[in-house]
């Protein structure tokens, strides 16, 4: 069985100025790849979750968590298995379509649940959110109409529930009450 190319780590981290800033230039002093990133506050003000999905063919796993959890407004590190997670992104694509194809568009949009969220004259705005594998097979279909712009978010992720909360491997040494 092949190891996966790419981990999502879930990083909780105090929500200062800033911390976004130092975690990104450790993985570019590093030189590790990020292949997706998404911060955002969580229901408790004092902190923001950062997902981030890394090419562990730029470096070890082990090691960008070890580098991670040097940083001062790091208060847990958990590694997000895919098979234990639910992930989800965000993809708004803009697409080239005449009047005699625009409703193949809005019926193709509608089999994945998309929707049409901007009408023009010669285009249509769609926006689906979902697995990022349901988000690549969209795009593909969607490609042979003529992709104007696209967009895609960082993947998310929270445990499934009944699984095993992530393998937490740094954890809440920072952040007192």
């Amino acid at each position: 069985m092949n190891k996966p190319r790419h981990h999502l780590l879930s990083v909780l981290v105090e929500n200062k100025a800033g911390v976004l800033a130092r975690v990104a230039s450790l993985f570019a002093r590093r030189g590790y790849n990020i292949f997706s990133l998404a911060v955002a506050p969580t229901d408790d003000a004092r902190f923001s979750r950062i997902s981030i999905v890394v090419d562990v063919e730029s470096s070890p796993l082990e090691q960008v968590i070890a580098q991670l959890d040097k940083l001062i407004n790091v208060v847990q590190i958990s590694e997000l298995h895919p098979a234990e997670a639910r992930e989800a992104e965000l993809l708004l694509v803009t697409v080239s379509v005449d009047a005699d194809r625009r409703a193949q568009v809005i019926q193709l949009a509608g089999v994945f649940g998309a929707s049409v969220i901007d009408v023009g004259i010669d285009a249509l705005t769609v926006m689906l959110a979902g697995q990022p594998t349901a988000l690549d097979d969209f795009e593909n279909v969607i490609a042979s109409y003529g992709i104007v712009e696209l967009q895609r978010t960082g993947r998310v992720a929270l445990p499934r529930l009944g699984a095993s909360r992530g393998t937490s491997v740094a954890g809440l040494s920072a952040v007192a009450n």
